[in-house]
């Protein structure tokens, strides 16, 4: 991801990719240690983008967007929103109503986090994404404060009966994202 953002120029096309991690908590930039409530067997990986601590891991849609804001003349809240409301729509269509909370970047469903945002932005060309828990094991969250939040929940699709898989979901929150762009 670093690597093809540096190496990217005015001409090089956007791209998104999308994965799904082993176990591995990640700390932002700017991140605190003290949101790591206990030592667990998962690997903590510092990483370039905003925010604070959070887990990934089987069963969660990571969406890595490498976009030029400039070309797509975008700036950084508007992304955010632009993502947050995808996520929002991409729920709707199954009745859950969900929000995002300007003071704290995501997407909740009756205040318990489904969706997370961390992003880099350097020179206009966007590094990370999203996060959305689809079915996983939510337990890893229990030994850190989400994002920073001391006693924030943390949901999942399955929890709210979401049966379509990760591909599936994927699928369509691509497709509400690029007609929003």
């Amino acid at each position: 991801m670093q690597d093809f953002t540096k190496a990217r120029n005015h001409e090089t096309q956007d791209e998104i990719w999308i994965v799904e991690h082993p176990p591995v908590y990640t700390l932002g930039r700017n991140g605190k240690k003290e949101h790591i409530l206990k030592k667990t067997d998962i690997p903590i990986i510092k990483v370039d983008r905003g925010g604070q601590v959070t887990y990934h891991g089987p069963g969660q849609l990571v969406i890595y967007m490498l976009l030029d804001l400039h070309r797509r003349h975008l700036g950084v809240r508007q992304l955010v929103t632009l993502i947050e409301d995808s996520i929002i729509k991409l729920l709707l269509n199954y009745d859950i109503v969900a929000n995002s909370d300007k003071k704290a970047p995501g997407v909740y469903v009756d205040g318990s986090k489904i969706a997370a945002l961390g992003l880099r932005v350097s020179k206009g060309c966007t590094t990370h994404g999203l996060s959305l828990n689809v079915d996983m094991d939510l337990s890893p969250f229990q030994a850190i404060n989400p994002c920073g939040y001391k006693g924030l929940t943390i949901t999942q699709c399955k929890n709210l009966g979401i049966t379509e898989n990760l591909q599936q979901l994927a699928t369509q929150l691509l497709n509400i994202m690029l007609r929003e762009c």
